[in-house]
């Protein structure tokens, strides 16, 4: 089996160890960290990893594909990138890179409200294929001209956000003056200093700033009134009577992220919601929540036959996307996975990244002798 693109980095802890030592320290722990004391981020990981799947090697067993379809699409894989904020100030020109190796392998890209390239140009890299989501504004004018954006944008599917109510409590963000207004302290210029190629790509395409807000953004604010302006702007809060507009004026599909709980994905399906994505925004917004495969299976048990059920958060690999279809997931969504990839490898991150996932669950579906990813779930051991 031939690794795609760069056999030095055959994991994505490989990749992330490479990106740490190019990242300075401050946008590296943004990416990386997850809220309170880290249990929620950990436990994602781990409790996804306690589940287990039985080969069959005695049947008849011709070849795997591991292309699937969610919400009437075709993709080469069963996973795709989350959306995720701040990019550019991660990894320079990241949500472009990402954005051009998704379309080149077929997955979907979702792109954030609050990243750092705008809907028109990821439409343009994707030829109307990537994903959008939608960080719902205070003001229906702006939210409307987004959705209008989208919509002239080609964009197939509209994601909207439920799991940030409030910002989550990030000590190493607080620590770093990575909350808005962020702050550039000595300490954080030493950082920048040392690592010359992230400084010299930030220089090269630029101060990373929220580009799908421009429009919106009143000219001359200092890094004080922008962060006062955003958070006057977006609330992060979604109810039913905030959906239901939305609804109405969206022609796409339509899905909502970050749905934890049955009550949630009941309530999902009777507002016409086309499918979830069980997501617990990484471990970032709630220490004390419950893992998303153990949130998954709960769902999944009740509505899977009702909703196109998908999941993200914790997934690291291709046995982790092969236990989270086992479990019942249609469809999966990684976003630091990717992070590191660009971080690491620059403009040949994406591509990777994608590769190695791809190698790594073709593999398990080969050693399990499994013909389809929808058969995934037979390979299940039940606790």
């Amino acid at each position: 089996m031939t690794m795609a693109v760069n056999s030095k980095y055959p994991s994505v802890e490989d990749l992330r160890q490479r990106a740490k030592e190019r990242v300075p320290a401050f946008a590296f722990e943004y990416l990386d960290g997850g809220c309170n004391e880290d249990v929620n981020i950990n436990r994602n990981t781990t409790e996804i990893r306690e589940i287990q799947l039985q080969p069959r090697y005695l049947r008849n067993y011709g070849n795997s594909s591991i292309k699937t379809k969610v919400l009437g699409m075709e993709f080469d894989a069963p996973f795709g990138i989350s959306p995720v904020g701040l990019q550019g100030l991660m990894w320079p020109n990241s949500p472009q890179i990402l954005a051009s190796a998704a379309y080149k392998h077929n997955i979907p890209f979702i792109l954030s409200t609050v990243t750092t390239m705008d809907i028109e140009e990821a439409s343009r890299l994707t030829e109307g294929k990537a994903w959008f989501q939608l960080y719902n504004p205070v003001e229906d004018s702006v939210r409307n001209d987004i959705l209008n954006r989208a919509s002239d944008a080609g964009c197939p599917v509209l994601v909207l956000l439920c799991d940030v109510p409030t910002f989550g409590y990030r000590p190493r963000d607080i620590r770093n003056g990575l909350a808005l207004p962020p702050k550039m302290s000595v300490k954080n210029i030493l950082q920048i200093l040392g690592k010359p190629t992230w400084a010299y790509n930030t220089l090269k395409y630029g101060q990373p700033t929220f580009e799908n807000l421009k429009p919106y953004t009143p000219e001359g604010l200092n890094l004080k009134q922008l962060g006062q302006f955003m958070d006057k702007t977006f609330s992060g809060r979604l109810n039913e009577e905030l959906i239901k507009p939305i609804r109405d004026k969206w022609k796409g599909k339509l899905v909502l992220k970050g749905v934890a709980s049955a009550q949630d994905t009941e309530d999902a399906i009777r507002l016409g919601f086309d499918g979830v994505i069980v997501s617990n925004h990484g471990g970032r917004q709630l220490d004390a929540g419950q893992s998303t495969i153990h949130a998954l299976q709960n769902i999944v048990e009740k509505y899977s036959d009702q909703i196109e059920i998908m999941m993200d958060s914790g997934l690291r690999s291709g046995p982790d996307i092969a236990r989270a279809m086992a479990s019942g997931a249609k469809f999966t969504f990684m976003g630091r996975s990717f992070m590191y990839g660009a971080a690491a490898l620059g403009n040949q991150g994406g591509e990777h990244t994608i590769s190695m996932l791809k190698t790594q669950f073709q593999q398990v579906m080969d050693q399990l002798c499994c013909d389809k990813i929808e058969d995934l779930p037979k390979h299940l051991i039940k606790n």
